[in-house]
């Protein structure tokens, strides 16, 4: 069975040779640490040596996607601040018209040429594509997270606006990008962190008004288009997945283990049978302080618990510098293992 057809049948819940295995995204400073141990000199390289069975292509952080003449970003808050906290270009707007007179991007900048040969040069992995869409956090960095959060209370109909743009913008790149793209794309896999270490970040209420509507439309998009959905949110989001799994979710993404009711035993108890799950390999202290022969029995504990419709990979996938490579490796040699 090619790693293909295997994520494909463990994200539709069909029977598969074993449980999947994603290596994560490793942060920029931790990939120089893990090419020397490993001897490898690409991210590539280092998946393959692994045995990831997935890939992560998405035109979003790829340079070359957007190309705007003064050489802007797609939602570049972070130019004009230095931390969450810190108010955004739209904070204190108070007008729906303060918000449509903001630079917002424009559609005619994009360019999928990058994206497209790395989704054509893939080989028989699975290919998880599309924008990442980010919109929850786009917009809360776009007002500043106080701002925002004190928003959603006093001028809902400002951030609605907000995130029409944004989410605009998103839903539309993807349909140029998924008609060109077409076949080579196996999942939409986007992401939005929904979840604090103990709960969400915003009510369930505020979740549906928010949220969800702009949320159906990613899935059912992705769908209309023939592709499996996976969904990345770190945190504690499990008052939502029954929302997640009602709007289209095949694959929850990354099980941060060690948050409030995101266990394993927790999620298969509640959710098994209904989702596939990705992820669940403590990132917060296991696979920093632990032994080989622990990350190995995790491992096995975690498939046993969550298997079969499974993808193991750590709870948080972009592998910081305190991740010792020795420790992957012991994760990668369990989660392949038949």
């Amino acid at each position: 069975m090619t790693s293909r057809e295997r994520i494909r049948r463990i994200i539709a819940r069909q029977p598969a040779d074993r449980c999947g295995f994603w290596m994560g995204n490793p942060h920029a400073q931790t990939l120089p640490l893990y090419h020397a141990y490993f001897g490898t000199s690409t991210l590539e390289d280092l998946h393959r040596t692994l045995g990831s069975d997935l890939r992560w292509i998405t035109p979003q952080d790829m340079e070359t996607t957007y190309r705007h003449p003064e050489g802007k970003g797609l939602f570049d808050a972070w130019k004009y601040k230095r931390s969450l906290g810190e108010p955004g270009p739209l904070a204190g707007a108070e007008s729906i018209r303060e918000v449509e007179e903001h630079d917002w991007p424009r559609l005619e900048y994009l360019h999928f040429e990058e994206a497209l040969e790395r989704l054509s040069t893939a080989g028989e992995v699975y290919r998880a594509s599309g924008f990442w869409a980010p919109f929850f956090h786009d917009v809360m960095d776009l007002f500043g997270v106080e701002d925002f959060m004190i928003k959603l209370h006093t001028h809902p109909a400002v951030v609605e606006a907000a995130f029409d743009h944004v989410c605009g913008f998103y839903l539309e790149a993807n349909e140029r990008f998924f008609r060109e793209a077409g076949s080579q794309i196996d999942g939409y896999f986007f992401g939005n962190d929904f979840g604090t270490q103990r709960d969400l970040m915003i009510s369930p209420a505020h979740f549906d008004r928010f949220i969800l509507p702009w949320f159906l439309k990613f899935t059912w998009q992705a769908h209309r288009h023939g592709y499996q959905v996976l969904l990345h949110s770190c945190g504690s989001v499990h008052r939502i997945i029954d929302r997640l799994i009602d709007a289209g979710v095949e694959c929850l993404h990354p099980l941060q283990a060690r948050a409030e009711n995101m266990d394993a035993v927790t999620l298969a108890r509640d959710y098994g049978g209904r989702i596939s799950f990705f992820g669940g390999i403590d990132t917060q202290e296991l696979l920093v302080h632990g032994s080989e022969d622990e990350i190995r029995e995790e491992v096995v504990r975690v498939r046993d618990v969550l298997g079969p419709h499974l993808i193991i990979s750590p709870s948080h996938e972009a592998l910081l510098p305190n991740v010792p490579p020795t420790l992957v490796a012991a994760m990668a040699a369990a989660a392949c293992a038949e």
